[in-house]
């Protein structure tokens, strides 16, 4: 059986001793540290399968470790442990590459059954069989998993959750992407939270295609999006 590694990344020693036992029992390897800044050190030393970062820590917080390590690494899942739960921090937490948010408290299972989730999900993604991985949307050009998009010379650089959302609209182009099945693959729920989330991605995305009209995402009114395009394979 392969072992999954996980960076716990949390100052509450009791909680982190919960959580460190709870994973171990299960099979997990678990690297534990409190710091923000030993945190980068032991990433920067192994690869792990995910990652669990508390948002607020004695020398930093999560979302600013989240944005250092999606410069360079788009694909390692991201869980957030905090008891932040206004609006704008769930959205600020997505944005930062997180790709879950569990509120403070929360029950073991539920956080292991997200961790599962996220890592079937990532290894669906890593093997995934989608031909090349540069596209041509009209006038634009999209490189995944680099997330990288560019439009007469100007490139931008997606965040995590843009360059899997925009991928998964172009492996399913103009064809209707219900609202749920985007949740459910990216948030791993329907809550409220999730789509005021997906809202703020899909109002992006569509910010980064407006120089060309022939590319656009629909809206089906209460059912999904979709996005209309030409697209050939680089």
């Amino acid at each position: 059986m392969i072992q999954q590694h996980v960076l716990l990344v949390e100052d509450e020693p009791v909680l982190a001793e919960i959580i460190r036992e709870s994973l171990q029992s299960r099979g997990f390897v678990i690297t534990h540290t409190p710091s923000a800044i030993e945190a980068m050190v032991l990433y920067t030393r192994q690869s792990y399968d995910i990652l669990i970062l508390d948002v607020m820590l004695p020398d930093g917080n999560g979302f600013a470790i989240a944005k250092q390590i999606r410069n360079s690494d788009i694909a390692t899942p991201i869980i957030f442990l905090t008891s932040r739960s206004l609006p704008q921090d769930v959205v600020e937490g997505f944005e930062s590459g997180g790709n879950d948010y569990l509120k403070k408290p929360f029950s073991l299972e539920e956080l292991i059954i997200r961790m599962k989730a996220l890592m079937n999900s990532n290894r669906l993604a890593i093997n995934m069989n989608t031909g090349s991985k540069n596209s041509r949307l009209g006038d634009y050009t999209f490189q995944y998993p680099k997330g990288i998009l560019s439009y007469a010379g100007n490139q931008h650089e997606l965040t995590t959750r843009e360059c899997e959302i925009l991928q998964m609209l172009i492996v399913n182009r103009n064809q209707m992407l219900s609202r749920s099945t985007l949740l459910m693959t990216f948030w791993d729920n329907t809550d409220y939270f999730s789509g005021r989330s997906l809202d703020v991605f899909i109002t992006k995305l569509r910010k980064y295609l407006k120089n060309d009209p022939s590319v656009s995402i629909l809206n089906i009114r209460g059912q999904g999006y979709k996005l209309i395009c030409t697209i050939d394979s680089l």
